[in-house]
């Protein structure tokens, strides 16, 4: 049976954090479920790209736009699934036979084809990044709204029928969760970084991030906000 997966990566700067991400897809290359790696890139000038052909990745390149990049490392997949994840993501021990286990469903056809993400945690250790990521899982499983920090695992043909991730800078994610039905969560964590919840407050960050978000899901231009959310 060849690989299911082809693993999608936008990138943007991401030479510092982009090799620990890869190492923790190792597993799946052992397990045989990673039939190729996409980094899709923005226009970085450190070494992403280099890290990229270091690895034998396929490199996608175009305007930065976290929402155009995935659609267009998505759209060059081989695979039967996609396994979306940001660089600054790394999958925890053993997520290539949760991965596995729910990519053979079980013989359940309804469950082979519902897409999952995994359920985040930050690299950080006290009671805030708790909090936050405790929040997020649950928003997740409330709502089925995972953002792309949690990752996504989908099969390509529901992914097409979903109509693809769409070419805006933010809240692309949020779009196509909601347009996903079924979405589940998996046993995996993912490990992200804090980086920007350290450097703003976690307050302050989470509650940016909370009215973002509802004042996307009220019709906000995501362009308007994505000017906001990156000052």
């Amino acid at each position: 049976m060849p690989a299911p997966l082809s693993v999608v990566i936008p990138t943007l700067n991401a030479a510092a954090e982009l090799p620990e991400c890869l190492g923790s897809l190792m597993e799946g290359v052992s397990e045989g479920l990673i039939h190729e790696l996409i980094i899709s890139d923005g226009g970085s000038e450190d070494a992403t790209t280099e890290i990229a052909a270091d690895v034998g990745a396929s490199l996608v390149t175009g305007p930065a736009s976290r929402g155009g990049q995935l659609r267009r490392g998505c759209a060059v997949a081989k695979g039967d699934w996609l396994l979306v994840l940001h660089a600054d993501t790394q999958l925890s021990p053993g997520w290539a036979a949760v991965v596995a286990q729910h990519l053979e469903g079980a013989g359940d056809e309804g469950r082979q084809r519902a897409p999952a993400y995994f359920n985040l945690r930050f690299r950080a250790k006290g009671l805030a990044p708790s909090l936050v990521a405790g929040w997020a899982n649950l928003r997740s499983r409330l709502f089925g709204l995972p953002y792309g920090d949690q990752g996504l695992l989908i099969s390509r043909a529901a992914y097409l029928e979903a109509g693809a991730y769409p070419d805006q800078p933010l809240m692309e994610d949020v779009e196509l969760a909601k347009r996903l039905s079924n979405l589940q969560a998996l046993a995996v964590e993912a490990r992200t970084s804090a980086a920007r919840y350290q450097r703003d407050g976690w307050l302050c960050r989470g509650g940016r991030n909370l009215l973002t978000l509802l004042r996307f899901l009220l019709g906000a231009d995501p362009k308007t906000l994505a000017r906001s959310y990156h000052k």
